[in-house]
């Protein structure tokens, strides 16, 4: 009789025993699909700024819209400095710099750093014209350059400065940045390095 019961017990806790490793690999097999499937597929953010219609990042492509705003504020950012705030102006290039060109935008940027500190020269810079290429990651920004030394303007020139993205999942970072001098036709002729004007960073 005890011989009977136990092993009536013993095939409960048989089946019990393989009913949780079934489980067990199920549920395991139901992560390493959710898992695949979820890397397979493009992440999505949307954002709601203060306009008129939000916008959606794809972590498969840049949106034309989102990669105009982020051009026109990195523009403002990159174009107007002045002695005050270089320390400012360095350090918030560099956190919207690709992490693969740190090192050569720093470099870039520490040379104007060093030539308008103690100076009483300041740039800012008036936006025209905006252009973008989502498939290339590059934006183009037209517009006038003014220097100003103490309270004077000195200069104001027309300028065009390029910008080069890159776009990881749905991160969108600075790779380099520079003036371009264009002829009649609008082709390229020959571009400025940060270490040689005032103009900007090196692309």
């Amino acid at each position: 009789m005890d011989l009977s019961i136990s092993h009536g017990q013993a095939q409960r806790l048989l089946k019990q025993r393989n009913l949780l490793a079934i489980t067990a690999t199920g549920l395991f097999a139901l992560s390493v699909v959710l898992t695949l499937t979820a890397a397979r597929r493009d992440r999505e953010v949307v954002l709601q700024p203060v306009l008129a219609k939000p916008l959606t990042l794809s972590s498969s492509h840049v949106d034309k819209d989102y990669l105009e705003l982020v051009t026109r504020d990195a523009a403002l950012l990159t174009l107007n400095r002045s002695p005050s705030n270089l320390q400012y102006w360095m350090d918030s290039i560099l956190e919207i710099t690709d992490p693969r060109t740190h090192g050569r935008m720093k470099a870039e940027l520490m040379k104007i750093f060093n030539e308008q500190s103690g100076s009483n020269v300041s740039q800012f810079f008036t936006i025209e014209n905006l252009s973008v290429d989502p498939d290339a990651l590059t934006s183009e920004v037209n517009g006038v350059l003014h220097t100003v030394v103490g309270s004077k303007e000195v200069t104001s020139e027309a300028r065009t400065f390029r910008y080069v993205w890159s776009y990881s999942g749905v991160s969108l970072k600075l790779a380099g940045f520079g003036r371009i001098t264009k002829d009649a036709a609008g082709k390229v002729i020959g571009r400025a390095s940060a270490n040689n004007s005032t103009d900007g960073g090196d692309e």
